[in-house]
């Protein structure tokens, strides 16, 4: 009897959300067991309109509909944040993880909505239990939050409806439905957060380095929706084209998002950062070693078009050759972990924004380095790059800085969390840079026994696991500030729980493990 991969799937989250519900305990954590519920069966309609074609957009094919993992990441987050600040005493940030809640569980309702909407006939039995579960949530909404709040989880709402119009239309086959909820969701916050805060500018405060990633994200969306926009109408291959677009991308970040960010910052952005580089010789040693990494990983590049210049056309990059990256990733983290976050941070962001505009110029065909993209590029193109755009190696970047980005420093005394939260910042090198590349190694070469429904080897999740647990044990020799405090058998239950969803899971596991290790760590 073959067993559907998406219930075993359905089955890790479902653990993942008792282990939050039985730390939390409260109306919130109920509710998110509600919308498990109802995400499940909802998740069942949207895989049936996948198969049957009857979606109203095209989305990423090979691939199940990922409603159930990616309807539980935001409100899961914001009840493992609102635990940690509540026990550190920051009000603020208490009722910021509410919203967070509450707004991931009202964008996972409307894409259920979406779905029930579609669907012909009409699933009763499906409705009423998503009417029971949006009732449940609505009430607690009610009770929970002020006006303020309210308004500010419809706007994030409101934002995420024009922005999926937009992106799913111009971006045909590049995301599942769950992806493009993670996804877009997120953005939608992040949009919603920066314009808050620009017109509340007497109210800004807290670490610059903060800012520089919403301003990254908002600007790179404006590009990006603009430019598309734009070809739709004229050609993008002409030196006419690339000199507009490339003037236009000086314009929007020396003229727009510079002075946006110095607001925030109250000092000219260049100016800070040289200061912020420069302001010890550690930096300068890291930004070297980073620099020199990144001159091995363009090496990689080329080294593997030239074999497949000089041999087949039809040469691909095999799992091995992929997960090159996956360890140099890991080599570029681990040391910035260590020795400077801070640093860590705005890197991560720069390079967010540079891989943006690298993918905009391949895609687009911007001369000169468009289709010299396309070709080096091209080599390393996996089933999950089915849409025009390459998003591969900008996911294992989100999933190895997630972590990193989302930490919630201001609710940790001296920056550091106890326990097994000492590890929340590692989250990503666990899960995606240790786990899913000796899994995905160790499994194609060596693996026999495959888990049900799958093409993954119980042999490759194991040594994940060890690998991880491996991981762990150095960290703690290296990094001085990591004290679990006798939580070791929570540690390696949710190394191996973020194991087996990355065995069960079609969704893109770069940015979906990272996050579910995440909510784990942090509780």
């Amino acid at each position: 009897m073959q067993i559907n991969p998406a219930y075993l799937e359905s089955t890790v989250v479902l653990a993942v959300v008792l282990c939050v519900h039985m730390v939390v305990w409260n109306q919130h954590s109920w509710c998110s067991i509600a919308l498990f519920i109802q995400a499940f069966y909802v998740q069942h309609k949207w895989d049936r309109l996948l198969r049957s074609g009857g979606a109203v957009f095209q989305f990423r094919p090979a691939a199940n509909s990922g409603i159930v993992p990616a309807s539980m990441v935001m409100p899961l987050l914001g009840l493992a944040l609102r635990e940690k600040c509540s026990a550190s005493g920051n009000v603020y940030f208490e009722r910021f993880s509410m919203v967070v809640t509450i707004t991931g569980m009202m964008l996972a309702l409307f894409l259920s909505l979406i779905a029930l909407g579609i669907t012909r006939p009409v699933p009763t039995n499906t409705c009423v239990i998503a009417g029971l579960a949006g009732s449940a949530i609505l009430y607690t909404t009610k009770q929970t939050l002020t006006v303020s709040e309210v308004i500010e989880v419809l706007e994030v709402l409101l934002i995420f409806v024009y922005l999926s119009l937009i992106v799913l239309y111009l971006l045909p086959r590049c995301f599942t439905p769950g992806e493009a909820l993670l996804i877009v969701g997120g953005i939608s916050f992040i949009v919603n957060q920066l314009i808050k805060r620009s017109l509340n500018l007497a109210e800004v405060k807290g670490d610059p380095v903060n800012y520089f990633l919403p301003v990254v994200v908002v600007g790179s969306l404006l590009l990006g929706v603009f430019f598309a926009l734009l070809f739709c109408f004229m050609e993008s291959e002409t030196w006419v084209s690339s000199l507009f677009f490339h003037m236009m991308t000086a314009v929007l970040g020396l003229g727009i998002l510079m002075p946006w960010l110095s607001l925030f910052i109250g000092r000219h952005p260049i100016m800070w950062l040289l200061d912020f580089l420069t302001l010890n010789e550690r930096r300068l040693c890291l930004l070297a070693y980073w620099v020199l990494l990144a001159v091995v990983a363009t090496c990689v590049v080329l080294h593997q078009n030239y074999q497949r210049q000089s041999g087949s056309k039809k040469h691909q990059a095999s799992t091995v050759v992929r997960k090159y990256f996956h360890l140099i990733v890991v080599a570029t983290y681990v040391p910035g972990l260590i020795y400077d976050k801070q640093l860590l941070h705005v890197a991560s962001v720069g390079c967010l924004a540079v891989f943006l505009l690298l993918e905009y110029v391949r895609y687009f065909r911007i001369r000169p380095l468009g289709q010299l993209l396309r070709q080096l590029l091209t080599l390393f193109l996996d089933e999950r790059d089915s849409g025009p755009l390459i998003l591969t190696h900008i996911y294992l970047l989100l999933g190895m800085s997630l972590p990193l980005w989302l930490f919630p420093g201001l609710c940790a005394p001296k920056g550091i969390l106890t326990g097994a939260g000492g590890l929340v910042p590692y989250a990503g090198v666990l899960a995606v840079g240790v786990g899913d590349t000796v899994a995905s190694v160790f499994g194609s070469t060596m693996g026999e026994i495959r888990w049900p429904g799958t093409k993954k080897t119980m042999e490759g999740t194991a040594t994940s696991v060890f690998a991880q647990i491996i991981a762990v044990a150095m960290f703690l020799i290296f990094d001085g500030s990591i004290n679990l405090n006798s939580t070791y058998s929570w540690i390696v239950g949710s190394i191996t729980l973020v194991a087996m969803l990355e065995a069960y899971t079609s969704q893109i596991d770069n940015l979906l493990l990272p996050l579910y290790l995440f909510i784990l760590l942090l509780l």
